[in-house]
């Protein structure tokens, strides 16, 4: 008898739109910012793309958020696909009131989903460990819990009371929050003790004096792709948004022996829903304990400087010390043109805290690990001291790994070889002498 061949759920069709506000959305290009919706849309495999368009609107409607011009042409629009292939769900790039929400799914007649919406089903879809799981069930139910209104349209035929005076569901609502208070309360206590082992954790590694070197940046800009180059891991990299979220730790030796932790962390987006940085802030608080960050930029985007706008904000709102060295890390150079990219490396060459670097081909890579290891001797207090050293001239190995380190502060030929000044630390003194 044959098995029955394996069938698959159709993916959802959607139809994605991006608010334009004008002046009250700040930094981002409409154009740009419509492209970023579609690719979270993407990011989810259970959503396909059937259209997407920019929707200019001078006020939000209270009730609607779209002029009735707006939603009769957007209905017109998702009615007028070719027979079973119109949208069923409507991705609205912003923030989308209750009321909001339920009047346009009683218009249209399709489901409504809003930024945050999208972004919690993304990290649902995504997160993988069992710390992970609990902060996005978490982040959840404390959006689901101001959605209730909506949530519960078909308890209309439910009162409270007599019937006189309690709200359609309102006792059905009451109980159905009090019930998602209930499961807050619960996921926080296992949420704590998931919290309280990795605190056990990071006091074990404080045991070992290794400097920790976090990772940031926005979605998308390649840290994994980094990280996986820095530390020969097999982190999932992918040209996709949130392709991982899960925070995740190896030791990386430096060029001057000097070992490191360094800590990959969660993208950051603009307009991240506030209800998952409260969740991940346990999670973030790798980044607060670093002692040097890694904020890795796309300079190849269009909107990099944005970008980089984004993640400084959600930065500071982590309680980010400003006095906590940092170095910015242009990623994606292989993709900019041989004339962008030099002026790029000129740039960076008189920049200290700049590294242009590619992390797919790995160009870069050595200096932005001298990078790193200057910095931290720098904000370590590691003293640095001059010395002066004669090497032959076929001694090209030793004399390389000086220029490596960015110890060399000048060089001369000479006949008995290649006199150089230093100004190293005693940690790199050693591990020179070890060569």
């Amino acid at each position: 008898m044959a098995e029955p061949s394996e069938t698959r759920e159709r993916p959802t069709r959607a139809y994605v739109i991006h608010p334009d506000l004008g002046n009250a959305r700040t930094r981002r290009a409409p154009e740009l910012a419509l492209e970023e919706a579609v690719a979270l849309a993407h990011a989810l495999p259970a959503i396909e793309v059937t259209g997407a368009e920019v929707a200019r609107l001078r006020k939000p409607d209270p009730g609607m958020l779209f002029s009735k011009g707006k939603r009769e042409e957007i209905g017109a629009h998702l009615q007028a696909v070719a027979d079973g292939e119109g949208a069923e769900l409507v991705l609205i790039d912003g923030p989308v009131t209750p009321v909001q929400q339920r009047n346009l799914e009683k218009e249209w007649g399709v489901k409504i989903l809003d930024r945050t919406g999208l972004i919690l089903e993304i990290f649902a879809d995504r997160a993988r460990t069992r710390e992970g799981v609990l902060q996005v069930e978490l982040a959840a139910l404390a959006y689901q819990r101001t959605r209730l209104v909506r949530a519960w349209t078909h308890l209309e035929r439910q009162r409270g009371g007599l019937g006189f005076v309690g709200g359609p569901g309102e006792t059905q609502i009451e109980a159905d929050r009090r019930a998602i208070d209930e499961q807050v309360v619960r996921l926080r206590r296992q949420l704590s003790r998931v919290v309280k082992t990795r605190e056990l954790h990071r006091k074990a590694r404080a045991k070992v004096p290794y400097p920790i070197v976090a990772l940031v940046g926005y979605t998308n800009a390649g840290k994994s792709t980094l990280f996986n180059r820095l530390t020969g891991a097999e982190v999932v990299a992918r040209d996709q948004l949130f392709a991982t979220l899960d925070p995740t730790m190896r030791q990386l030796t430096l060029p001057g022996e000097r070992r490191v932790i360094l800590s990959d962390t969660v993208g950051f987006i603009s307009d991240l829903p506030h209800e998952l940085v409260a969740a991940f802030r346990a999670t973030l608080e790798e980044v607060l304990a670093a002692d040097l960050i890694l904020h890795v930029r796309d300079i190849s985007h269009s909107e990099t400087e944005e970008q980089a706008a984004d993640v400084g904000e959600i930065l500071d709102s982590l309680g980010v010390e400003d006095d906590v060295p940092l170095i910015e890390v242009w990623n994606k150079i292989d993709a900019l043109s041989s004339d962008i990219r030099q002026a790029l490396q000129n740039t960076d060459a008189r920049k200290q805290d700049v590294q242009a670097i590619s992390a797919l081909t790995g160009e870069g890579i050595p200096a932005l690990l001298s990078a790193i290891e200057a910095k931290l001797a720098e904000a370590l207090d590691e003293p640095r001291r001059e010395a002066e050293r004669l090497l032959s001239h076929s001694d090209g190995r030793r004399r390389a790994w000086l220029h490596g380190q960015g110890v060399v502060t000048s060089e001369e030929m000479t006949e008995d070889g290649v006199r150089l000044r230093l100004l190293w630390t005693d940690r790199q003194k050693a591990a020179f002498e070890a060569l």
